[in-house]
């Protein structure tokens, strides 16, 4: 059994800032890309930003400049450091791992349950 636990997210003026912060756990292999998805309210989960095992990252335009994606790879863990928050960032933020739990098996896609941010005044 795998687990995603997804944490600091909260309420914040816009401009400020925010570190969400992502730890797998569980009967793990090896994780290979693991990465950040959101949802606002009545739009679809979107891709906010990945990296992969080796720090090759990926960010949408629209937080590019502003969040900075990184991970522990000692740790299993996967950071979402986001500056300059606008209310448009306001959504549930969710963890996701491409990870496999045995040799014999395939990667699969593990989320986390959300966290949500909330960007206002």
């Amino acid at each position: 059994q795998v687990q995603l636990v997804e944490s600091g997210g909260g309420l914040v003026q816009p401009g400020g800032a925010l570190k969400l912060s992502c730890a797998a756990s569980g009967s793990i292999v090896y994780i290979n890309a693991m990465g950040w998805y959101r949802q606002a309210p009545g739009k679809q989960r979107e891709l906010v930003a990945t990296i992969t095992t080796g720090a090759r990252t990926n960010y949408a335009d629209s937080v590019k400049g502003r969040f900075t994606i990184s991970r522990d790879n000692a740790k299993n863990t996967v950071y979402l450091q986001m500056n300059s928050l606008k209310p448009e960032d306001t959504a549930v933020y969710y963890c996701n791992a491409h990870l496999r739990t045995s040799f014999t098996t395939p990667y699969l896609e593990h989320w986390g349950q959300g966290t949500l941010v909330t960007v206002s005044s």
